[in-house]
C-alpha cells in the first residue's frame, strides 16, 4: 500500500516542525538536523563524528528532548564495562532469586557520548541491540521497544585516547555525518544569544506519533528503476579498485529505507533518483574499507562514493511510476 498524498503532506509538515525544534540547539545546520531526523524515522542509528565543541552532544540532547519518550546518556570511558550499558543480574537475598537491573540502553533514545573512548569489548555490547532491538543478559533476551535510536558521538580517531570503531559496529549506523563549524552569520547569532540560550527545546512529539511516522514512511513507493539504481551504486562500491570491502546488504537495505523517509519528508509519495544521490555519502561512505595503497595516496571513502555517483547513470524517469 502506497502512502496517500495527504499523508505525505502531513508527514512533511510534522517533519518540518521537528527539524525547527531541534535546530534551536544547533543553529545554521538544517541539513544535518534533517539527516538525523530522517535516520530516526527510518529506525536507523546515527554516528556524529567531529572535533570537540561543534555541538554533537547538543544535537543529540535536542533530539532526545523533542521526542516525549525515555532518554538516557552513556558517557563512554576506557573503564566502562558491557554490564554498565546493558544491565546486570543481581541476586536478591530477601527474595531468594536473581533480578535484572536494566542498563541505560533500555530507553527510546540513547546518547552514546564519545563512543570511541570505550574499549572494543564495551563497544560490542551495542551490536545486538542496534541490529535486533534486543538485549541478551545471562541467557535471557529482552526487547528495548519502539522507537529505539542510538545516536553516538565520536572524536576523530587521531584524537588521543580513542579506539577505532570496528567495521561490524560502523555497519550498524544508518548514517555518519558531521556538524562542522557554523558559518559567520550563525556564529554571530550564537554569540548574541549566549545569555538566553535554552538548555533543551520543548518536547513536541510523543513516541506513538514517531512510530506512526516510521510506519508511514515504509509505504513510500520505490519504483523498480530506482531500486535498480540503488543496487548499481552499491555494486559499484564493491568493484571500485580503491575499495577492499564495499557496502553490505545491510547497508543497501538501510540506504533504501532512508531514501523512502527522505522522500516523505519532502511531501512526496515516491523516491526519486535525486533522493538517492543526496543520501549516498552519509549512508554509504562509513561502510567501506579502502585498500591501504588508496589511503596512502589520500583517497577517502567520500571520494569513492562521489566517483561512483558520476560513473553510475541514474534512471531517466523520476521514480513516480
Amino acid at each position: 500500500m502506497t502512502i496517500a498524498p495527504e499523508q505525505a503532506t502531513w508527514f512533511a509538515e510534522t517533519f518540518g516542525l521537528l527539524a525547527d525544534n531541534v535546530e534551536q540547539a544547533v543553529l545554521g545546520k538544517r541539513h544535518v538536523v534533517e539527516l538525523v531526523l530522517a535516520a530516526t524515522l527510518s529506525e536507523g542509528h546515527v554516528l556524529l563524528e567531529d572535533v570537540p565543541g561543534t555541538g554533537k552532544t547538543a544535537l543529540a540532547r535536542a533530539l532526545s528532548a523533542t521526542v516525549k519518550g525515555t532518554a538516557s546518556r552513556i558517557q563512554f570511558t576506557p573503564d566502562l564495562l558491557p554490564g554498565d550499558v546493558t544491565g546486570i543480574t543481581v541476586y536478591d537475598q530477601k527474595k531468594g532469586e536473581f533480578q535484572f537491573h536494566a542498563g541505560p540502553i533500555f530507553a527510546n533514545i540513547v546518547l552514546a557520548d564519545e563512543i570511541n573512548r570505550a574499549s572494543p569489548k564495551t563497544q560490542s555490547a551495542l551490536l545486538e541491540v542496534m541490529e535486533e532491538g534486543n538485549v541478551t543478559v545471562d541467557g535471557v533476551t529482552r526487547p528495548v521497544g519502539r522507537p529505539f535510536l542510538v545516536i553516538a558521538t565520536q572524536n576523530p580517531v587521531e584524537q588521543a585516547g580513542t579506539y577505532r570503531l570496528p567495521e561490524a559496529q560502523l555497519d550498524r549506523f544508518m548514517i555518519r555525518t558531521s556538524i562542522g563549524y557554523p558559518d559567520a552569520a550563525a556564529t554571530l547569532r550564537i554569540l548574541q544569544g549566549v545569555g538566553s540560550i535554552k538548555k533543551e527545546p520543548p518536547g513536541i512529539v510523543d513516541t506513538e506519533r514517531l512510530v506512526t511516522m516510521t510506519d508511514m514512511a515504509r509505504d513510500v513507493h520505490t519504483s523498480p528503476l530506482v531500486s535498480d539504481y540503488i543496487m548499481r551504486i552499491v555494486d559499484a562500491t564493491r568493484n571500485a579498485t580503491e575499495v577492499k570491502l564495499g557496502v553490505s546488504v545491510r547497508g543497501a537495505i538501510s540506504f533504501a529505507r532512508l531514501a523512502m523517509t527522505w522522500a516523505a519528508s519532502r511531501g512526496r509519495t515516491f523516491v526519486t533518483p535525486d533522493d538517492v544521490r543526496d543520501l549516498a555519502v552519509p549512508a554509504l561512505a562509513h561502510r567501506m574499507i579502502l585498500e591501504p595503497e588508496a589511503e596512502f595516496d589520500g583517497v577517502t571513502a567520500v571520494d569513492v562514493v562521489g566517483q561512483v555517483l558520476l560513473d553510475v547513470a541514474p534512471p531517466v524517469e523520476n521514480g513516480a511510476a
